[in-house]
């Protein structure tokens, strides 16, 4: 099973007996290690069903589960590979009665949650909506609620925000719904205050490893605490380094606590990266050196020393975008002119830009097209954040957990059907008046005293309806079942005719109805169970009935990968490049308040690394710092690192510096500067040549 491993990779998969820590460098073959420790834990004895490999994406764990089914074959099926938020629901589908959950519960996404503030909080603003979802959200991962969060409030405006969570919470349990960081708190809440569920999955996990160990947050932590118990058998695989999460919950305490909680903890370094060049390794290596380190590390690379990396300076952002563009020609053509045999082009896939911010794809984007190159935004919007996809699944929700109050105000809104706000905001007060859900209150046998019985009636028939489809949908398993009920259903409340009445242009219409065409495709291939369930739950080989399926739904960031197979160059932040890589990588907008970003000025008036800072100050720097490490780290071949002498802040243009980030890489001046249009002349004058060479040589030899 060790075989192609190096010695670190070797002794972190043998090593079973107690908490293992990982110390895994970027592109050092974390993944690998993962999947070989399962496979080496099942030979040693441990069944399948015992190990629970916990990833923070629903991509990672997918990809987890692919490789450990190449090395293990049919025990990776039973292997729980999942993400934290994943096992949550699993822990509480089984377990939650003891919270007063009924299994059904509902997942509310990001919009359902800003709209129940809103009305909590009795305002009609999104914007001061969201700032308290923020807030609620830090104190959830910090593992506070309401109560504990006012009394350690620290001014009015914490103390209103504390008051509307409760408000928040109380709503919460009367829809049975939960919201995404409800997905490790409630989870907290049975493995701490219920001995016997504590002991059942202490018993049912024989062993958890953690991918990227150093993204978890304050309760996560307790989580994994709570699961391992005093046994510790866990192995958690992580890079100190790659902390870029700080400012939603994740903390580097989480790794310093370790070795305090866990005595015995053996700590492995993976050094080795299997990635990147020397050239592209030193850089990252001399940016991350002034970071305090919690455990030293150097990552080295056998795979030579390859291209300098370099640093191009550009008047504006326009003028950065075109030289991006020029680089990603000038290597195209110089691979094409040393390619033997006729090879084909560079793949455009090759390629990454990445950036600090989103708003900084929009120049880029405009530069890549003027040059027919074609492109993808990552981490643009998700398929499921899609109205009309978002549309069909408060349906689906409404009829899994019939208590959901956003599920039933959208599904009976949408498609319209006579019923309008007065009665539902009639519905809605009676529903609060005795403490019932919308759904519930709609047949209360008294609801004609509040409200007409023509609006009776319409509910009526709405519920007698969604009760009708629960059944039918209860009912229906296999791929061609699913998709016929489902395009039954779409014509019966006629979907498709309210998406071209609402949309002004046809084409946009068309392409809504196409999205939910291709939902019905996805939804009715993981009922015919052909699919691997991203949400953690593997669908191979068992047919599901709809409202299985539909219960992982808010689990999911995306209908399929058949978007990582497209031939196009990756436009991503540096956020959400984490975790991949590409061959040829262009950092852009490296310029001092985009990256680092914005240090807060007034504590450190000079802008220099050496001025004064406070310590909040400090760990912003040093996360920072981070990002760029992260992002030096994608490239496996070539890196090149740009910055402009002007950049837009508002409506002007303002001088701007260099980061320090792009000093501290500490290159080689002979080598470091390009300009990657003189590359491209000089080479298109390298293929003229040739052309005429061959032709005057063609002409030569003719009779």
């Amino acid at each position: 099973m060790s075989a192609g491993l190096n010695l670190a990779q070797q002794e972190a998969v043998n090593y079973m007996h107690g908490p293992c820590l990982v110390l895994a460098g970027a592109g050092s073959g974390k993944t690998r290690v993962i999947t070989h420790k399962i496979a080496r834990l099942i030979s040693a004895g441990l069944a399948p069903q015992q190990i629970a490999a916990i990833t923070f994406t629903n991509k990672a764990a997918a990809e987890m589960r692919e490789r450990a089914k190449s090395l293990i074959g049919r025990d990776a099926k039973k292997v729980v590979i999942c993400t934290f938020h994943a096992l949550g629901v699993r822990m509480m589908r089984e377990d939650g009665s003891v919270l007063g959950l009924k299994p059904q519960f509902s997942i509310l996404d990001s919009d359902d949650v800003t709209s129940i503030l809103k009305d909590a909080g009795g305002t009609t603003d999104a914007a001061t909506a969201r700032q308290w979802q923020w807030t609620i959200s830090l104190w959830k991962n910090m593992g506070l609620n309401a109560t504990q969060a006012e009394a350690q409030a620290r001014d009015d405006n914490e103390r209103v925000t504390a008051r509307i969570m409760g408000r928040y919470e109380e709503r919460l349990a009367a829809y049975q719904s939960v919201d995404f960081d409800d997905l490790i708190g409630l989870p907290l809440k049975l493995l701490r205050d219920h001995p016997q569920v504590r002991e059942k999955w202490q018993a049912q996990l024989g062993h958890v490893l953690v991918d990227e160990y150093q993204d978890t947050n304050a309760t996560q932590y307790e989580v994994l605490k709570l699961l391992v118990g005093e046994r510790g058998r866990f192995t958690a695989v992580g890079d100190d380094d790659q902390s870029i999460y700080g400012w939603r919950g994740a903390t580097l305490d989480n790794l310093k606590k370790l070795p305090i909680d866990f005595p015995q903890l053996k700590v492995i370094k993976l050094e080795q990266n299997y990635r990147s060049t020397s050239a592209i390794l030193r850089a990252a290596n001399n940016v991350i050196g002034p970071n305090p380190k919690l455990f030293p590390k150097t990552l080295f690379s056998e795979l030579g020393e390859g291209e300098p990396v370099r640093v191009v300076d550009a008047d504006n952002e326009e003028h950065e975008a075109e030289r991006a563009v020029a680089r990603i020609q000038s290597i195209r053509a110089g691979n094409a002119a040393t390619a033997s045999g006729g090879a084909s082009a560079l793949a455009w896939r090759s390629f990454a830009v990445l950036y600090r911010a989103n708003h900084q794809a929009r120049v880029l984007e405009q530069a890549l097209r003027k040059a027919a190159i074609p492109y993808k935004v990552s981490g643009g919007q998700s398929f499921f954040d899609r109205a009309e996809i978002k549309d069909l699944c408060a349906w689906f929700r409404l009829w899994v957990n019939n208590d959901d109050d956003p599920a039933f105000l959208r599904a009976v809104t949408t498609p319209k059907r006579g019923i309008g706000h007065t009665t539902l905001q009639n519905l809605g007060t009676f529903a609060s008046k005795y403490k019932v859900s919308l759904f519930e209150a709609l047949f209360s046998p008294s609801l004609g005293s509040v409200l007409p019985a023509k609006a009776v009636g319409s509910l009526h028939e709405f519920g007698r309806y969604v009760n009708d489809l629960e059944f039918r949908a209860r009912q229906t398993t296999g791929a061609e079942d699913a998709r016929a009920f489902m395009m039954d259903w779409l014509k019966e409340i006629g979907y498709e005719k309210h998406l071209y009445d609402g949309e002004d242009s046809e084409k946009l219409a068309a392409a809504r109805w196409t999205n939910v065409l291709d939902f019905c495709d996805w939804m009715s291939q993981r009922c015919g169970g052909t699919i691997d369930d991203t949400a953690g739950v593997t669908l191979e080989s068992e047919k599901k009935n709809l409202l299985e399926v539909a219960q992982t739904i808010a689990l999911l960031s995306t209908i399929s990968e058949r978007e990582q197979d497209q031939d196009v160059v990756t436009l991503s932040t540096l956020h959400a490049a984490k975790g991949l890589e590409w061959p040829h990588v262009m950092l852009v907008g490296v310029t001092e308040g985009m990256l680092p970003f914005k240090l807060g000025d007034e504590e450190n008036p000079t802008g220099r690394a050496d001025g004064p800072m406070s310590e909040g100050i400090l760990q912003r720097l040093q996360e920072e710092r981070r990002l760029m490490y992260v992002g030096i780290t994608r490239a496996q071949r070539s890196l090149a690192v740009s910055w402009t002498k002007r950049r837009k802040k508002g409506r002007e243009m303002v001088a701007a510096q260099p980061s320090r980030f792009i000093a501290e890489m500490a290159l080689d001046k002979t080598t470091v500067k390009e300009d990657p249009r003189e590359k491209l002349k000089a080479l298109r004058a390298e293929f003229a040549k040739k052309a005429l060479d061959t032709a005057a040589a063609a002409a030569a030899s003719a009779p």
